[in-house]
């Protein structure tokens, strides 16, 4: 198999996760909801054709939703989560795959097909990018590494692209469709299976 599918997750742990949403629904919500994303991005990852592999925040799980019968686990390693990245595609790139690409955990939208896709636009470009609403990215995939890509941003704001498709003036960018990750109880509003988490005071 020379396509490695990457998935970033942190940790489900209580008070760690998702706090932007805890400021609205408290943590004990806030971590129901990132397990409940968790698993179905598990779910779509699973049918993809690619090795995929699950690299943790912190430590670890060796019995958890990441079954090692679809998944490989390794630890990310750096400072901020470019340098996460930057080390994950790296290792993966320089072991043999000639397509990598990176998902986040925390889209309802995301499915199979729109990875498939991915995969599929690396053959005619250099780069592809799934644009977040949120002005970041929950989609990145490469078949060559770009080390200025994980320098020199603000991650976590509305800049992120921006400054990546900046670094990528002079590559082949394919960009996919916008879909909404899910960082506070805006985002979420409209998802009916997310209400089951709602605390009763909301």
């Amino acid at each position: 198999m020379k396509n490695a599918l990457i998935i970033f997750t942190r940790n489900p742990e209580l008070g760690k996760c998702k706090t932007r949403l805890a400021q609205t629904l408290g943590d004990v919500s806030a971590l129901h909801i990132y397990k409940y994303l968790l698993q179905h991005t598990a779910n779509v990852a699973k049918t993809v054709k690619s090795d995929r592999y699950v690299f943790y925040s912190e430590t670890i799980n060796p019995n958890d939703i990441w079954s090692g019968d679809y998944f490989s686990k390794k630890q990310q390693k750096g400072e901020d989560l470019g340098e996460r990245m930057h080390h994950a595609f790296n290792e993966l790139l320089d072991s043999g795959y000639e397509k990598v690409i990176i998902i986040g955990s925390d889209l309802l939208d995301l499915n199979a097909a729109i990875i498939e896709q991915a995969f599929s636009e690396l053959e005619a470009n250099d780069v592809v990018i799934g644009p977040a609403v949120d002005g970041g990215y929950y989609l990145l995939g490469m078949k060559t590494l770009h080390p200025e890509l994980f320098k020199n941003k603000a991650w976590g704001t509305e800049t992120v692209r921006r400054d990546t498709l900046k670094n990528l003036q002079n590559s082949k960018v394919f960009l996919l469709k916008e879909l909404n990750d899910i960082d506070t109880f805006e985002d979420m509003k409209h998802y009916d299976q997310l209400k089951q988490f709602y605390t009763t005071n909301d």
